[in-house]
This record gives C-alpha cells, structure tokens and sequence, in this order.
C-alpha cells in the first residue's frame, strides 16, 4: 500500500513539474532507436544511433539486458509518452528509475558513449574510453538517463547521432542488449533558428534606417525576428534571393513599427535628441532629427516650431518661416509658433509682418507662467549669444512697452 502511494506521489510530482516548466518540443518517436542486440562473450559491439533530427536538445535512452526468451514488457517510446517533455523526468535518479524497464536479466554489461564515429571505432579496437563522452564502467544490468545539450558534452559536441558501445561480462554466454534513444525535438530550433542563427537576424536587423533610429531597438529586432521565424524556416529564409530578404525585412519591420508602441518611442526619443542637441548649440544634427520626424509625417506643431527656432539660430531665416508657416497650419493658436515667426520676418527683413505679429499677442502669455514680452527678451539675447544681431531688437521692445 506504501509502495503504491509513493508512485502515485511521484507521478503527481512529474505533472506539477511539466506543467511549470514544460518545454515547447515533442519526443520525436518516428526517428527513435530500438535495436536488439546479441553481443558474443567477451565481445565489443558499437551501435549507431538514428540520424537525430534538426533541433534535438536532449535525448533520453534505456539499456535493458534480458535473459534467453525474455521479452520487454513496454518500450521506451511509450513511457515517454506519459512524460510532455523532458522536465517532467525529473531531477537525478528518480527519473532514471521511472523510465527503467521493469525486468531485466542476470546478465550485466559495460558501455560507453562517443560523439563521433572515429573515437566508437577507436573503443572497438582497443577497449579505451578516453574519448567517450559517458562511461559506465560498473556492469549494469539495466541502465537509463537523459542527456541535454546544457549538461552532456554527448550532446554539446554532437554531429547528429550517437554511438554506444557495449563490452559484454559474460565469458561464455551471448548476451541481448535491448538499446532505446529517443530525441527530444524543440519547436523552435527544428525550423533551424539556432542561437547564432537568430543572433544573426538581430545584427542585420540593427543596422537597418529604422532601427538607428531608436534609442534602443532590441525589442524591434526581437519583433521582426519573431515574424521570420514564423513564416520562414532558416533554410528557406536562406534560399530567398537578396531582394526577397530585403522585402521581408522592409515589411516585417513596417509591421512591427506600426503595430506597437515602438513609433511613439522612436519619435519621442528623437524630439528628446534634439532638444538635447539644440541646447548644446549643436543646431544642424538638432535640424537632422526633427526634419526625421517631420519627413516621416509624425510631427506635431511643437515639432516644427523646434526646427523653426533652430533654423533661426543658424540664420536660415527663409526655411525657419517655411516650418513655421507648417506649423501653424497644425496649430495657429501656439503662441510659440507665432512669436517665432514674427522673430523669422523681423530677422529676414519683413519689419511690417513681424511688427503686426508681436502686437497682435502682447497681452498674452506664452505659457501659463511666461508672458509674451517675457519670451521676446530671453529669445533676443538667446539671437545674440549666437552671434545674430538687429538694430530692429530694440524698436519692438519699445513697441512692447507702449
């Protein structure tokens, strides 16, 4: 009774397991290896794997020895199919004792695992192990364990098969060595998005116009990623001709900077890029990024009253009123805008334009703190700092004192 409540127990466990960590894969049983074998007394043997298929991670196999006319009473296969992925086998042994066969016989073997070819061959030659990736040097009757590309260099270092190599214990008697792999496929990497695949997606995805936008543009070239990975396995995305991936790259990238908040950011970042230029005095890289904005069709009226005041300080009086005459079509009741068009005409020689716009909003404020003669001084001496001078700056503080 004890006995039967600790398997119920350990079974629950299994599930409350899978079912936090599970993985995104399938124990692929179609390309699994079951092969019996006779092994002849005091005799070596190597067997192969079946090609493992692409994106196997783990692998979990099952040794069972049987005496003469003993038949295994399940395979291994359809163990694993009460386990969803390899996290429900468990941490250490218990897992191993979970997928074990149920019988096996007197007879006992050693094994070891290779990585290649070359060193099983070696180990069937000479009996040496140095190379193995996994040595069972006990003899075992039965043996089972799961072998991931995290922890196994059997795995780590694998071209796509196994090779186990079995020495026989018995100096007289043949022995039956029932050997059972099964490969834990992912989802993901079975389309042959490999780690230094998708990093390679992410590098190129970088250095594209809109990502050198952005501040910061990992979860842009995460999202088109994404996108790539779901229509296209690597193979087929390779096989595509330089404009076809051009194209994907312009659409799925189109896609993603339209679908999420990353446009607001991207321009937000560039208006705080150039305010930060422009107070630097670095008024041309500052004209760069809002003229970005402005030609993409996200600006705002502050936008072009940015790039107007901006062109006004490097005495580019004709397209500072260009931008501003922009702006206000957005917005005329920005007081901003306003100002800094009666400063561009007063500027550029239009004294009569310039003069019905200050008077126009004397009484105003600018802001709900600064008034509009306020502005027009601190503006005049930002002019002269930068070296713009006008024999007209007094007339209109008068102007604004009457």
């Amino acid at each position: 009774m004890h006995k039967k409540n600790f398997i119920v127990l350990f079974l629950l466990l299994i599930t409350a397991n899978t079912v936090f960590s599970q993985k995104d894969g399938y124990w692929d049983k179609t390309r699994a290896t079951t092969k019996e074998i006779t092994v002849s007394a005091r005799d070596r043997i190597i067997i192969k794997t079946q090609d493992f298929p692409e994106g196997t991670t783990e692998v979990v196999y099952r040794i069972t020895l049987l005496d003469k006319n003993q038949q295994m009473a399940g395979s291994l296969v359809s163990v694993l199919k009460a386990i969803p992925d390899p996290t429900g086998i468990s941490q250490g042994s218990a897992g191993a004792v979970f997928i074990l066969s149920k019988i096996s016989g007197d007879d006992k073997c050693k094994y070891a695992v290779f990585s290649s070819a070359e060193f099983a061959t070696k180990y069937k030659e000479n009996g040496k192990t140095d190379d193995a990736c996994l040595v069972q040097d006990t003899p075992v009757s039965k043996d089972a364990k799961r072998l991931s590309t995290e922890k196994s260099a059997c795995m780590q270092s694998n071209s796509g098969n196994l090779w186990f190599g079995f020495e026989s214990k018995n100096w007289i008697m043949n022995q039956k060595i029932i050997l059972e792999v099964v490969p834990w496929v992912d989802n993901t990497l079975s389309r042959g998005w490999t780690l230094e695949n998708r990093k390679a997606i992410i590098d190129q995805c970088k250095t594209s116009n809109l990502a050198q936008k952005m501040t910061n543009s990992d979860d842009f070239c995460v999202c088109i990623l994404d996108k790539i990975q779901s229509k296209y396995t690597f193979k087929e995305f390779q096989k595509l001709l330089t404009v076809e991936r051009a194209k994907a790259f312009k659409d799925f990238g189109n896609s993603c900077f339209g679908e999420s908040s990353l446009s607001k950011s991207v321009y937000d970042d560039l208006r705080k890029q150039a305010a930060v230029l422009a107070k630097q005095g670095k008024q041309g890289e500052a004209i760069v990024k809002l003229a970005t904005i402005i030609n993409d069709g996200k600006a705002t009226a502050l936008d072009y009253n940015a790039i107007g005041s901006s062109y006004l300080l490097t005495k580019q009086y004709g397209k500072a009123i260009k931008f501003l005459k922009e702006g206000e079509k957005i917005d005329n009741t920005e007081l901003l805008i306003q100002l800094n068009l009666a400063h561009a005409y007063l500027l550029n020689d239009n004294y009569s334009s310039a003069k019905a716009i200050y008077k126009e909003y004397q009484s105003q404020n600018v802001t709900d703190s600064l008034s509009w003669t306020q502005k027009i001084k601190q503006d005049f001496a930002a002019f002269k700092k930068a070296g713009i001078t006008s024999s007209d700056f007094e007339r209109i503080l008068k102007l604004m004192e009457k």
